[in-house]
């Protein structure tokens, strides 16, 4: 080999291990705890989100599985996300019970006043800091009362929320196949009593990227529901073998839909950057007042230029949202808030528009809407609930695991009542 090839051949060995050093895949595992006598004699229950698959998606694809499933169980129509309907906040409103201006995770990518600093879902950093979150996830509330939880990906699982997280864990990444994952499922659930988890969450990311890059009617994003259809069928076969009765919760945190890409809403004339720190783009633009001052008259200006999108003073945000000043519990929200007409979008930077998206109202776009269904021996069978908000997964999953909670959340046990037996 001449020192040419040998020099490049080398240069690529360097670059492929650093990438492997920079995907850890190591499962974590928190040492000492175990399971008290009486968390060992409870349920388990496997919590389920297949991200932006949308309330529709598993009649219009035919996955089989999931509809056998959800036919044997309890479904809803549809389950309604919080406002706005993206990934980060309405994962943390599934596993806390709030809403996302309560638990402070208020889009993927915020500012905060007090911090004086940016969150983004796609800074790891960031992600793993505790100091972001509020409320008690499902599986903080569950360790403290010495029941293990074990956590195959899921938004701030990674982060010692109260000083806690689930015994056994993933930092994420999306380079752990399938096959390997639904593995250790089983392995968790084959450990002894002590050592067992009885809440695991499990998160499968594919139907939402082939969304946004395909559309939601593409043949690439038919193939990843086949994907995830067959996923949790496998997933059900495997955890059979363990000889353990398991509970299945199958969700996602929102749903997709098709945008004008063509044109798109621009920087509004209105908005001075040396007056306001300017938060969010696509399906939501926020404006922070670097002095109290500037806000009506901005706000004025807005509401004579606005074309193609709604403009609102946060004090005046509509109740349906929870999402106003006054449910800003962590001083994230703007002073003031855009938020485009669906299809249409902010691109307030020239960015390459994806095909599909979500994060608009809920209440308006069908296409937000996400999926609910559930099935083991702790709910009822062949059982159709009226669709409800993703609050309400909280209480549901706490009252099977018979985990008592007193801090105050915004979801009720409405669910828990109808599709439990």
């Amino acid at each position: 080999m001449d020192m040419k090839k040998y020099a490049v051949l080398l240069i690529s060995c360097v670059f492929a291990i650093n990438a492997f050093a920079q995907t850890d895949t190591t499962q974590k595992i928190v040492a000492g705890r175990k399971n008290s006598p009486e968390q060992e004699k409870k349920p388990y229950v496997i919590l389920i989100s297949a991200d932006g698959f949308r309330y529709d998606y598993a009649e219009k694809y035919k996955a089989n599985h999931l509809q056998e499933l959800a036919n044997e169980g309890v479904k809803a129509p549809y389950m309604i996300p919080s406002f706005p309907s993206v990934t980060f906040p309405n994962h943390y409103t599934l596993v806390t019970g709030l809403y996302p201006s309560h638990h402070g995770l208020v889009d993927n990518y915020f500012y905060d006043r007090n911090r004086k600093e940016f969150y983004s879902s796609s800074n790891k950093a960031k992600v793993a800091d505790a100091s972001w979150y509020g409320g008690t996830p499902l599986w903080v509330l569950a360790e403290q009362q010495h029941m293990l939880t074990a956590s195959f990906y899921w938004v701030a699982s990674e982060a010692p929320i109260k000083d806690t997280r689930p015994t056994y864990y993933y930092v994420y990444n999306e380079k752990i196949n399938i096959h390997s994952r639904i593995q250790t499922v089983v392995e968790w659930l084959k450990l002894p009593p002590e050592s067992r988890p009885h809440l695991i969450t499990f998160y499968l990311p594919q139907v939402d990227h082939a969304g946004h890059v395909y559309g939601p009617e593409a043949p690439e994003t038919e193939k990843e529901i086949h994907f995830v259809d067959s996923a949790v069928y496998e997933l059900t076969k495997a955890v059979k073998t363990t000889g353990l009765d398991v509970n299945y919760v199958f969700v996602s945190d929102h749903g997709m839909t098709k945008i004008d890409r063509e044109n798109p809403i621009g920087k509004p004339a209105a908005v001075d950057t040396s007056k306001f720190i300017i938060s969010g783009d696509g399906v939501m633009v926020q404006l922070f007042a670097k002095d109290p001052k500037f806000i009506k008259d901005t706000y004025d200006q807005l509401k004579k230029e606005a074309k193609d999108y709604q403009v609102y003073l946060s004090t005046e945000m509509p109740a349906k949202f929870n999402y106003s000043k006054s449910d800003d519990w962590h001083n994230r929200i703007g002073d003031i808030i855009l938020i485009p007409n669906w299809p249409k979008v902010f691109n307030l930077n020239g960015r390459k528009l994806n095909v599909g998206t979500h994060g608009f109202d809920p209440t308006i776009v069908k296409e937000m809407l996400a999926t609910f269904y559930a099935w083991g021996p702790a709910f009822k069978e062949h059982k159709q609930v009226p669709p409800f908000k993703n609050v309400n997964i909280y209480p549901l999953v706490t009252t099977i695991l018979n985990l008592p909670y007193t801090e105050k959340i915004d979801g009720t046990k409405t669910l828990a009542n109808e599709a439990l037996k």
